[in-house]
């Protein structure tokens, strides 16, 4: 870390937005702990696992263009509020549903998941183009964005760890009740802001369809923002999803339980948040792309090593640092985007960005889970370590062959 490495946090709105975000975040790491324990737990099912990230993150994929849409036509703040109330009462629906359905819970589980995956397709775009706004010097932008997701990768640190612990002495119900009161952090953070209203860019009186062709065109006539999400696209599909096995590692391989869970979400957590840091560190200027495609290559190298430990301790190592390299997936390419959309598309294009990683993860869970029910965990994750290595590899030798190609222009 350099003296650089927290500027953003000058900014009084940023700082809000940091700290009643990381308080809901908590909450939001408890509650996805609890929920694949419970399903895993009660179905003994890889492939319901992989269901129950596709129910959340796949109506995300189907609304966020929508999101993108409305976060470009109207006031982002105003729909930040919006959608984390809401947030709010699908958290206490979930919390009932638990004390009170125990013998349908599952699938109440996967219903109220799948809400959440369309409350967040309109909350995601939003609050990620909302980012910007609340910094003044738009040079931190890069920086602001490595501190959101250091803030992220923190919450899954300690969220994940402190799920075990209250599933184990306390119970489901007080675990996702735990999220419910977590919003009212987020909620206090943004009445306390005051941002300007959203100057809006372009016309409201154009299709969804003409908004979004004019999204794509621009996408497609900047080699730097579709490259990202292409790789984006692939490594979701493939790779990220390796996380929806790791109830099957805590509870069949390391033989453990609820908190094992814990501790093992909780070490992705910390490599990320070392990710994170360490991307918030860089100097301005820095060539981002190629830090993708090393640290993706890193990813691909801790999984490995991860997928063919039986040592518990070593195994945690292994993750941890296949968790640092992850971190650039997500928000390198997040931060290569922003920085290079104009702001009338911003809302748009991040959320067609965001469509293709809520889309492709799920997907690839159900994937995942299906395979591994015939060739094992261990097997699957080798073969998404390979991936990652390749994906990387032809990352790396196409931004070669694009910097060659712009120095003989």
């Amino acid at each position: 870390m350099n003296l650089t490495t927290f500027n953003s946090f000058k900014n009084k709105n940023f700082s809000l937005f940091f700290s009643g975000q990381a308080v809901s975040l908590l909450g939001t790491w408890m509650q996805k702990t609890a929920v694949s324990w419970l399903v895993y737990s009660i179905t003994q099912s890889k492939l319901m696992l992989g269901i129950s990230v596709f129910a959340t993150l796949f109506p995300t994929a189907l609304f966020s263009i929508y999101g993108g849409i409305v976060a470009d036509r109207y006031d982002r703040y105003t729909i930040l509020l919006i959608t984390q109330i809401i947030s709010l009462f699908q958290a206490i629906l979930m919390t009932l549903a638990v004390i009170f359905f125990k013998e349908n819970i599952v699938w109440w589980i996967i219903g109220l998941s799948a809400l959440l995956g369309i409350i967040n397709g309109f909350d995601a775009p939003a609050r990620q183009s909302l980012v910007l706004a609340l910094i003044v010097d738009k040079t931190d932008l890069p920086n602001a964005l490595a501190l959101n997701s250091s803030m992220v990768n923190l919450s899954k640190l300690i969220g994940p760890a402190i799920a075990g612990f209250v599933l184990e002495h306390f119970g489901d119900a007080v675990c996702f009740g735990s999220n419910a009161v977590s919003f009212i952090a987020v909620l206090t953070s943004l009445l306390l802001m005051k941002i300007p209203k959203q100057a809006i860019n372009h016309k409201a009186d154009k299709s969804i369809k003409k908004e979004f062709i004019d999204a794509l065109s621009f996408i497609r006539g900047n080699r730097i923002i579709a490259s990202a999400i292409i790789f984006t696209g692939l490594m979701g599909l493939l790779v990220l999803p390796f996380t929806t096995l790791t109830p099957v590692f805590a509870k069949d391989i390391f033989m453990g339980s609820a908190s094992t869970l814990g501790v093992i979400d909780g070490f992705i957590g910390l490599g990320a948040f070392l990710g994170a840091m360490f991307l918030a560190s860089l100097k301005q200027g820095t060539n981002l792309t190629k830090i993708l495609a090393k640290n993706s290559f890193l990813f691909g190298i801790g999984l490995l090593f991860f997928s063919q430990t039986n040592n518990y301790f070593l195994a945690i190592f292994f993750l941890t640092l296949a968790s640092f390299g992850m971190m650039s997936v997500r928000t390198i390419t997040n931060t290569i985007v922003q920085v290079n959309v104009d702001n009338e598309y911003r809302g748009r294009v991040i959320s067609i960005y965001l469509m293709v990683l809520t889309s492709t993860v799920p997907i690839g869970s159900v994937l995942v889970g299906g395979i591994s029910h015939y060739i094992g965990a261990q097997t699957t994750v080798l073969i998404q370590a390979v991936l990652a290595m390749l994906l990387a590899t032809f990352y790396l030798f196409y931004l070669r062959k694009e910097a060659k190609r712009n120095d003989d222009n």
